[in-house]
């Protein structure tokens, strides 16, 4: 393997297809970090990362200034050896999200230019479970939508052979939360999986008394009821309901998804790789997961995510989020329902280089001579 002897970065604001509410925010802006490693031998891997419309430049900061110019001379194969030397030079600003996106946007990229140097698409690459799993929508269920918009969605998706679909909760009154779960599970019958979000949204007290009264309609899951960082609150409420407790968006270290899992705070984890530091670190907690007899779902990022899902043998769905379309070429397989693993080498995904220099409102460079 050649060493690394060129790194370059770039920001491109990407807008969100539809509107998109849910109980605390509203997502206006996908900062999409991207980086691209080159070796001496002429070989390239893209990487990225986002945030949802803060940060982005703050990333791109700790890129440019000090983990990038790292990677020049580095042997680009020992991608284990460079995340773990990575995080320890950051961790002063470690566990958190700025600097786990950064990490994610250059391990994603290693592995990207490992996947295309020895001819595998990264699903095969990262294990090779299996070729495909199963999709459900999040696109149609933003909290704001009439209850009759979230039906029409949930019925469409469900004709071309989605399993599931999700929807936000957060309403003011729970009766409201209630009322619009109980008209979808009317109309999409019992062989639909409904699942729910509730971004963090909840004290305990509310999500235990909301989870109760959802029980009823066969709810896949609640993802998010609490605070990420409240995990006594998490394994209290995971202990007084049925409904599977999902968490992981919003977590950022190997170790806090470790105490979830042994402390029985969730059922469900979500891991997210730009937020956990890239692929790296998720192989690392899906295999957790796996060890505890737990699916991993994770979230966003479905262009990436379904190679991952497909790698690990508890990779149970893929979440459709459409979010790159305007600076690639490529587009997310479907079949029958299923996302398909892609077959070329290294992530599967084709950016366009046009569109993404177009719309790039940051591009940086680092270079052998520059570090």
């Amino acid at each position: 393997m050649a060493l690394i002897d060129r790194v370059e970065i770039m920001m491109v604001p990407l807008a969100p297809k539809t509107k998109r509410t849910d109980a605390i925010q509203s997502f206006v802006c996908q900062e999409t970090i991207i980086a691209r490693i080159h070796d001496a031998d002429g070989a390239i891997g893209t990487g990225y990362a986002y945030t949802i419309g803060t940060g982005g430049s703050s990333v791109m900061r700790l890129l440019a200034d000090h983990l990038a110019p790292r990677l020049i001379g580095r042997e680009a194969d020992e991608i284990e050896h460079i995340w773990t030397d990575l995080k320890f030079q950051t961790h002063a600003t470690t566990v958190g999200a700025i600097t786990s996106l950064a990490l994610a946007a250059i391990d994603t990229a290693l592995w990207d230019l490992r996947a295309r140097r020895v001819g595998l698409p990264l699903w095969k690459l990262a294990g090779g479970a299996k070729d495909r799993a199963p999709l459900y929508t999040t696109e149609g269920g933003w909290l704001h939508l009439s209850t009759q918009e979230l039906v029409d969605d949930a019925l469409e998706a469900k004709r071309l052979g989605f399993g599931g679909a999700k929807i936000k909760i957060g309403k003011c009154q729970v009766r409201e939360d209630v009322s619009r779960v109980e008209k979808l599970r009317d109309a999409v019958g019992e062989d639909f999986e409904i699942f729910t979000d509730c971004n963090q949204a909840f004290t305990v007290d509310e999500a235990i008394r909301r989870a109760h009264m959802l029980e009823p309609f066969g709810l896949g899951w609640i993802e998010e009821p609490l605070p990420a960082d409240d995990l006594d609150g998490h394994i209290r409420l995971n202990r007084s309901t049925s409904v599977p407790i999902a968490v992981g968006e919003s977590i950022y270290s190997l170790r806090h998804f470790r105490e979830y899992m042994q402390k029985g705070a969730c059922s469900i984890v979500q891991v997210d790789a730009a937020r956990i530091g890239g692929i790296t670190p998720w192989l690392k907690v899906a295999h957790v997961a796996e060890a505890f007899n737990m699916p991993v779902c994770p979230h966003f990022l479905m262009e990436l995510h379904v190679s991952l899902t497909c790698a690990v043998p508890n990779g149970r769905w893929v979440e459709y989020i459409p979010q790159l379309d305007e600076i690639t070429t490529s587009r997310l397989q479907i079949e029958n329902g299923f996302a398909v693993a892609p077959s070329a080498a290294g992530l599967g995904i084709d950016w366009d280089w046009d569109a993404i220099n177009a719309r790039s409102v940051e591009t940086l460079a680092i270079a052998k001579g520059d570090a």
